[in-house]
């Protein structure tokens, strides 16, 4: 799908990390090719994000260097409302303003005067965040998966858009490998301890490419991950990106994806299945949307299933697997569903019918782009926000 014409687009990033990110992250990575690819089909692109992010769009800076690259830790939502005041303040020039900032951009997507429609890519059902899309009903909102939305079926979705990533330098794989692998986060919702223990039972070497930097991270290393290194049955690389990445994906027999917390993506399941490489996954959360069972991978219910499946992922086509991930979660089958999005955004009603309340009328008048009290009445509402 081509637009009718190019769009004035405004992407909003959390200035955590640098957009594309240099290793392990999600949202900053859809983010990037978002604007890669956008920018390539002629639409006039910026984003507002961290200084030092490299993308051939316009770069408005939040902060002049990623957050986490200054050694802060944790999800600050001061910084992220500094990206959404930032947004808010310019956003006359933008004929629509794409928000990945979770519900933190819900304020000005009710009351800015530019449209702005908001992918979620965090899980919903935690911290008040599916009372909190109730509260806003008419806000148009995209989700990254038919699990992650079904909370809140009266929402106002405008799509439901899985992921695509390019893949046009992703190495393919048509043997197995000799090792089980895992990527991600060293925390208990992303199945260590269970991978650990499926490569126990299998006797199979597990290959670790994960983050732990943060005190949970940390903690949960030494406790788990440390006695399985020098038990031998860890290999642990740490965090990954890239190349390096997608050859440790290649030369595995699968990879594991053991968490039994509803993921509301994950890109690790299609970037495996895009080398050719099967996914073993529990039954949760959007990986029964992204693997499909007996032919990309397996969907298991414990870590008795997980060790079956071991054993039948060798007979699985690595081929067909790597072309359905390509064929589904393509980068121009992405975009044409997200301008096809933007598209049933701008015929929208342009007056939704809502006032703004006291102390936001000098801030969201007509006209008007002064914002000296706006992160004060951002920070007024609820924040719902879960770590990725």
């Amino acid at each position: 799908m081509t637009m009718e014409r190019p769009l004035r687009i405004a992407l909003v990033a959390p200035p955590f990390l640098p957009v594309p990110p240099p290793g392990y992250a999600g949202t900053e990575r859809v983010v990037a090719t978002l604007a890669q690819s956008l920018h390539d089909r002629g639409h006039q692109v910026s984003v507002f994000c961290s200084g030092d992010s490299q993308l051939p769009c316009e770069v408005i800076p939040v902060v002049p260097e990623a957050i986490w690259r200054r050694g802060q830790q944790g999800w600050g939502v001061a910084w992220i409302e500094m990206a959404v005041a930032r947004a808010w303040e310019e956003a006359g020039r933008f004929d629509l303003i794409h928000s990945h900032v979770e519900t933190t951009g819900f304020l000005m997507a009710r009351y800015a005067p530019t449209p702005v429609v908001t992918t979620l890519h965090h899980r919903l059902d935690t911290g008040g965040t599916a009372d909190l899309i109730d509260r806003f009903p008419e806000i148009p909102l995209i989700a990254i998966s038919d699990s992650q939305r079904r909370w809140n079926p009266s929402a106002n979705w405008v799509g439901t858009i899985h992921h695509g990533l390019d893949f046009s330098r992703t190495p393919v794989s048509e043997t197995p490998g000799g090792y089980l692998l895992l990527v991600g986060r060293v925390a208990p919702e992303k199945g260590v301890a269970e991978a650990i223990e499926v490569a126990r039972r299998t006797k199979m070497r597990l290959v670790m490419a994960a983050k732990a930097h943060e005190r949970e991270e940390l903690a949960l290393f030494d406790s788990v991950v440390k006695p399985a290194i020098d038990e031998g049955v860890v290999d642990w690389r740490g965090e990954v990106g890239g190349e390096d990445r997608d050859q440790l994906m290649a030369g595995a027999l699968a990879t594991l994806m053991l968490g039994a917390w509803p993921e509301p993506f994950g890109l690790v399941a299609v970037e495996s299945m895009a080398t050719g490489t099967p996914v073993i996954a529990r039954r949760a959360g959007a990986c029964t949307e992204t693997v499909s069972h007996n032919r990309t991978g397996f969907i298991v219910d414990d870590v008795a299933e997980a060790v079956l499946a071991v054993a039948r992922v060798p007979d699985l086509p690595r081929r067909k697997i790597a072309a359905d991930a390509r064929r589904r979660f393509s980068v121009d089958r992405m975009i044409d569903q997200y301008e096809a999005a933007y598209e049933r955004v701008l015929r929208l009603p342009k007056d939704r019918g809502m006032t703004a309340p006291r102390g936001l009328h000098s801030i969201v008048g007509a006209g008007d782009s002064g914002m000296p009290d706006l992160t004060a009445a951002i920070a007024a509402r609820p924040v719902a926000s879960n770590q990725p």
